[in-house]
């Protein structure tokens, strides 16, 4: 059974950074395709940061890039998000998401890609 737990939120301000971790069990994070995804009140799940499989491509939204780093772990079976810069426009729920890797595309920043999902870890950043 595949499980994702995210870890690693909290309240920052403005300017400041976050780890997030998704540790999964179940499968092997170095054979699935990830994504990072978050949802503010009232505003739909908007994919943020994803990575293939043993490939070394990565996909970003544009509001974060620069910014965001998406790794992984594959000794610890898990998947990071560094954040740095951290603006109040990043408070959300964020969600890390997995899926077998058949492809690798920008399209795996769209959440209806993947099924697989964690419960969500919650980012606050104040100004």
């Amino acid at each position: 059974q595949v499980t994702l737990v995210e870890s690693g939120g909290g309240s920052v301000q403005a300017g400041g950074s976050l780890r997030l971790s998704c540790a999964a069990s179940g499968f092997s994070v170095s054979r699935y395709a990830m994504g990072w995804f978050r949802q503010a009140p009232g505003k739909e799940r908007e994919g943020i940061a994803a990575l293939c499989d043993g490939l070394p491509r990565t996909y970003y939204t544009d509001s974060v890039k620069g910014r965001f780093t998406i790794s992984r772990d594959n000794a610890k079976n898990t998947l990071y998000l560094r954040m740095n810069s951290l603006i109040p426009e990043d408070t959300a729920m964020y969600y890390c998401a997995a899926r077998p890797a058949t492809w690798c595309a920008p399209n795996l920043l769209f959440a209806n890609n993947y099924n697989n999902w964690g419960q969500g870890t919650q980012v606050t950043v104040s100004s």
